[in-house]
């Protein structure tokens, strides 16, 4: 590491910023000190000289209040000066040498002397969660006869009737269904949002508005008028935009303009989208004044009419969470892991985000070049120093409409990878978080909600990742393809005994091959055809000899027999193939893992992934439709040899599980 010494060592080790990590193989690769004076640079932190490393040094030894202490329900907590402790409600406690222990769980303040601190007192743990199995969903890829161009939530709302009254599916995990800048070009990545906060108004249902019911026969006729027909290839969000922006305009005055009460945040993103509708997707190059929302204005009637579009999702969201009432679990829905760099709430927090660099991930097997998601960072230091408010808030809005809330890259509330301007991925480092607070925010609004949560923990993850999340009774996340002894890269696919408890398991994500895909070697060829590969031939090999691999698990498990066809140069062709599909789903249910998950791109054969991580417009990310229509898929007997496969999963429902 040129140039590293010990006084920057402790430095970035004071700022939370790595000086060297350890990789997929467990190897340490040291951080190069340039790349570490830019990231505390980026915290505001001046590093490039002696003199500057020691007095930022001195400044971290200052005693100091914290911004935001973190407790556990039942922790009594030491303070160095009385003070008073002020509850949500108003309620004020004075305290003398230590914060009492028998706190309720909540958000509390603290002050003493000229110095405030925010109190978070966490529950000791969530509830445990049912066993159950379930559906893993792309929204906007499930379009019925009823949907504009891509799939919505009447759709999400018929298929959780269906599944839960014709199954007894106990839970449907949708893609995030956050909000994006309306404005063309659509982002198409429900993983680079506008919002976290707000729902994407592509998703709703247009003839289940009320505005819709109540409009006269000639307004309906127009609004019908606009529809777009369900995508067979790619999915079009510009075309089912301006579609439906058309729509709800129509509807909007139609209903008289109504004008909602608007909350600060509501506010804030509707001010945003009336702003952005004027000047353009890109707010930093807005008017000066209009780059922040304290002096940032707009047209009053076209923030109406973006708040009250919030409300019939609003509206929608609740009618389908209402729809899940009876499952075991019921609606989970999936929080991205950062916003678009230009979106609203880029705009919005500012103030807590780190301006200019990139989160991603560093290299490894599968993206050997490393990733640069384009999505900014919460600063650890403004979070601690504001209470954790605006990601409390982004929590609690979220969880809002859901019944469970799967944290996409959960290993971020310990660390993220930093892309300064201007590097490429591999030249980033991880800067540390708050995790104690990180997760009891996450706990207590999760217990406040009564939501399970699942930590997406895949990849690069620390094992302290993985034990706090069981701990906290929250759920991790084992795939098929990555099934085996963390411990040992390289060794055999565990069976299905040796599979974590405290999980949610299933044979792919949104950014892994297919079940199809996977035995056809599809993730192979279209990385190799798009040049994302060092060695394609190593790669062949590779893909060969994990499908010969998983073949022989499930054989060994008895789920396939000795000499039936493994779906690759056979006679039996697609029917090879599907018998190994169900065998895949018949290897998770006898699992031990407490939710067993079912993707519909993989019960009806389709090959390619929904994404391709290291591409944007190379691959057609985000944007395929399922091959079949919702309708098709209640027919469809793969779906019943899929669910019978489930039941064992199924069976276990409530069954126990030591704390």
């Amino acid at each position: 590491m040129a140039g590293m010494d010990s006084a920057l060592e402790q430095l970035a080790a004071a700022h939370g910023v790595a000086t060297w990590y350890r990789d997929a193989k467990r190897r340490r690769v040291d951080i190069d000190a340039d790349v570490v004076r830019r990231v505390l640079g980026l915290l505001g932190v001046s590093a490039d000289n002696p003199a500057e490393i020691r007095d930022a040094l001195a400044a971290t030894r200052a005693p100091r209040l914290p911004g935001t202490m973190v407790l556990r329900q039942g922790q009594q907590q030491r303070i160095s000066a009385p003070g008073v402790l002020t509850a949500e409600d108003g309620s004020e406690l004075p305290v003398t040498d230590s914060i009492p222990a028998d706190l309720a769980p909540g958000w509390y303040s603290l002050a003493s002397g000229n110095q405030r601190s925010t109190v978070l007192v966490a529950p000791p743990a969530l509830p445990e969660p049912p066993r159950t199995w379930g559906w893993m969903l792309q929204l906007y890829a499930l379009h019925s006869a009823n949907s504009w161009g891509l799939g919505d939530l009447g759709d999400l709302r018929e298929f959780v009737t269906w599944t839960a009254t014709t199954h007894g599916a106990g839970a449907v995990l949708v893609n995030p269904l956050h909000a994006v800048t309306p404005t063309h070009p659509v982002q198409a990545s429900p993983y680079s949002p506008s919002s976290r906060r707000f729902v994407n108004p592509l998703y709703l249902r247009i003839a289940d508005i009320a505005a819709y019911r109540r409009a006269d026969p000639a307004v309906r006729a127009e609004v019908d008028a606009l529809r777009v027909a369900p995508a067979t290839e790619r999915i079009d969000y510009d075309a089912v935009w301006h579609a439906k922006q058309a729509a709800l305009e129509l509807l909007w005055q139609a209903d008289g303009m109504p004008r909602p009460t608007i909350s600060g945040g509501l506010r804030d993103f509707a001010t945003f989208c009336a702003l952005a509708q004027r000047h353009g997707r890109r707010w930093s190059q807005w008017p000066a004044e209009l780059r922040h929302p304290a002096t940032a204005s707009a047209d009053p009637r076209l923030v109406a009419f973006h708040a009250w579009v919030q409300q019939q999702c609003a509206e929608q969201l609740a009618a389908t969470r209402d729809a899940a009432r009876d499952m075991a679990i019921g609606v989970i829905h999936d929080l991205a892991v950062g916003v678009d760099p230009e979106g609203a709430d880029a705009w919005a927090l500012q103030d807590v985000l780190a301006t200019g660099v990139t989160v991603g991930a560093p290299p490894d097997t599968f993206n050997q070049k490393g990733q640069d998601w384009g999505l900014p960072p919460w600063r650890p230091d403004r979070l601690a120093d504001t209470g954790y408010a605006a990601y409390r808030d982004m929590m609690r809005a979220v969880l809002a409409h859901a019944d469970g809330l799967r944290i996409d890259h959960v290993a971020g509330l310990w660390r993220l990878w930093w892309v300064p301007p201007g590097a490429s991925p591999d030249q980033g480092t991880y800067v540390h978080y708050d995790a104690a607070a990180m997760v009891a925010a996450l706990a207590l609004e999760a217990h406040r909600a009564g939501a399970v949560v699942i930590g997406e923990d895949l990849g690069t993850v620390e094992p302290e990742v993985t034990e706090t999340l069981a701990a906290q009774r929250m759920l991790g996340s084992a795939v098929l393809w990555f099934a085996r002894d963390e411990d040992a890269p390289g060794t055999p696919l565990l069976p299905a005994r040796r599979w974590p408890a405290r999980a949610a398991a299933s044979i792919s994500t949104h950014d892994l091959p297919t079940a199809l895909g996977f035995l056809r070697g599809e993730h192979v060829r279209a990385r190799a055809e798009l040049g994302l590969l060092n060695d394609e031939t190593a790669e062949w090999a590779q893909a060969r000899a994990e499908r010969a691999e998983l073949v022989t698990l499930l054989r060994a498990e008895g789920l396939l027999s000795a000499d039936s066809a493994d779906g690759e140069d056979s006679a039996d062709g697609d029917d090879g193939e599907h018998q190994i599909v169900v065998a895949m789903h018949e290897l998770l249910a006898r699992t031990p893992c407490r939710l067993v998950l079912a993707s519909p791109y993989d019960v009806v054969g389709e090959v390619r992934q929904p994404n391709l991580p290291g591409t944007v417009d190379q691959y057609p990310n985000w944007r395929l439709p399922l091959p079949v229509t919702l309708e098709q898929l209640r027919r469809d007997p793969r779906v019943e040899r899929v669910v019978a496969a489930l039941q064992p999963a199924a069976s276990a429902i409530g069954s126990s599980m030591e704390p």
